[in-house]
């Protein structure tokens, strides 16, 4: 492949962010490169301008797109080529209220920072201290324990220079810091197990909260609770259904990772690279020009290239060249995700006006035949894209599933029988949930032919629990 080809694909596969930072260096490492700092206000150069030098590439070569620009051009030529991220297709920049798009990331505090920062504040001996520096060394990401009681003290006690001679920590020291740091914000953190960790958070509430004593209570049947065996649960404590409901609704507003609230965490959001809006009941598809900045030529430096001999204007013929191929790569980039997303949209429409249940069945073949491209151009292009829709965004990878047969003879879209298992639960009696054998009987009933073990599989992909798991009083 030429070097411009390979160009090419690096940046077909790249995510918006990562291509802001690729146009970043290129502005960087070429003179002849300048960002614009009024991007998207102006218009591409006349396509067929710009593209009637252009070679078609062999297919079996073409792993990545369906044609690309790979003349060099001369020196000579007219030096105000420009590319906006703009096309004929585009549309109106993306509404006021999309500012929350722009932010990259949010960064919370470290647990064990957090925690140490309140121990700081806490009168403490300087044993009582060490000891709660271990311990809280010693946190999963959920705030939980990960050693023992016994192993802190064997810890300690290893260690000749923190005790007098003679003096042995005693597991009931450990334990008193350990409560102590169980009172810390987040309430629960530093507990051996769930159940210590929700006891903590109850009594913290005042003593008069309802259903306080049977929450207590329940927690120490974790096991039958597990298992949803309610009737066990009203014997042991012999109460009602009513106090039983009650207290369960409780222990359902206690966090059982309280750690989780603190950590350093990134939150990346999807920026989206295409814009679906429907105008005069018709579905329109434009790339988000907000994102992309304008890259032109350096007017300045392109004419020194015309007229300087010797190394230096080589050098800036070079620049210019290099240039070029950037420009033109972005271009065929852009235009080659404008095509694939039209196409999706055409083919996805009954989504858009109806939702996931009338999603379609697509597979990359069938893109790929439509917009005359290879289909590992498809996979590339649909990679880390991001469509932004009324209905949410997705990325492009969304649009895609395989199928199922129907009685009818026709097909039916795994997203849409997701869909589909997804509504019968939200629908379900909580008192008495869908098996999965119902399910498929009930899929069966619409005229979807789909077995017991490929709803399974599909209900666990979508991370909803077994009908025993889901079976609740109310």
């Amino acid at each position: 492949m030429t070097p411009q080809l390979q160009q090419a694909i690096r940046l077909l596969q790249l995510s918006t962010l990562d291509l802001r930072q690729e146009i970043q260096q290129a502005v960087e490492s070429n003179p002849l490169l300048e960002l614009a700092d009024d991007f998207g206000d102006e218009s591409l150069p006349d396509a067929d301008e710009e593209r009637q030098d252009e070679q078609e590439l062999d297919t079996e070569r073409d792993d990545a797109l369906e044609e690309f620009v790979d003349d060099e051009p001369g020196i000579e030529t007219e030096w105000d080529d420009v590319y906006s991220g703009q096309t004929s297709s585009a549309s109106s920049a993306l509404p006021d209220d999309a500012d929350d798009w722009q932010q990259r990331h949010s960064i919370a505090g470290n647990l064990q920072d957090h925690l140490l920062w309140q121990l700081n504040l806490t009168p403490m001996s300087d044993v009582d201290r060490i000891i709660a520096m271990t311990i809280i060394e010693s946190l999963d990401d959920r705030g939980y324990l990960t050693v023992t009681v016994d192993e802190i003290v064997a810890m300690m006690n290893a260690q000749d220079d923190l005790l007098t001679e003679g003096d042995e920590l005693e597991a009931d020291e450990v334990l008193a810091v350990q409560h102590r740091l169980q009172q810390f914000d987040p309430v629960g953190v530093a507990s051996l197990d769930l159940a210590d960790c929700l006891r903590v958070q109850l009594r913290q509430l005042p003593t008069d909260t309802p259903f306080l004593d049977y929450a207590l209570a329940l927690l120490g049947h974790l096991a039958l609770l597990e298992k949803h065996d309610y009737a066990a649960l009203r014997r042991v404590l012999q109460i009602s259904e009513e106090n039983l409901l009650d207290a369960l609704s409780l222990l359902r507003t206690l966090d059982p990772a309280p750690g989780e609230q603190i950590g350093e965490s990134q939150v990346d959001y999807a920026v989206p690279d295409v814009i679906v809006r429907q105008h005069q009941g018709r579905w329109q598809v434009s790339l988000n020009e907000e994102v992309l900045p304008k890259v032109n030529l350096q007017q300045q430096y392109a004419s020194m290239a015309r007229k300087a001999g010797g190394e230096d204007g080589q050098y800036l013929r070079n620049c210019v060249q290099e240039a070029k191929w950037f420009i033109k790569s972005l271009q065929s980039r852009h235009d080659t995700l404008l095509k694939v997303a039209t196409r999706i949209v055409e083919v996805q429409q009954d989504f858009f006006d109806y939702g996931e249940e009338a999603m379609k069945p697509l597979v990359l073949a069938e893109i790929a035949d439509a917009v005359e491209m290879h289909e590992s151009t498809i996979s590339r292009v649909t990679n880390q894209k991001y469509m932004m829709t009324p209905r949410g965004v997705f990325e492009l990878k969304y649009f895609f599933s395989s199928h199922v047969g129907t009685d009818g003879g026709g097909e039916c879209s795994s997203t849409a029988i997701r869909a589909i298992i997804k509504k019968l639960v939200a629908a379900e009696n909580p008192r008495k949930p869908l098996s999965d054998n119902k399910l498929a009987s009930l899929l069966n009933e619409q005229g979807i032919n789909v077995a017991r073990r490929t709803v399974a599989k599909y209900r666990e992909a979508m991370r909803i629990p077994s009908s025993s798991a889901r079976k609740r009083l109310v």
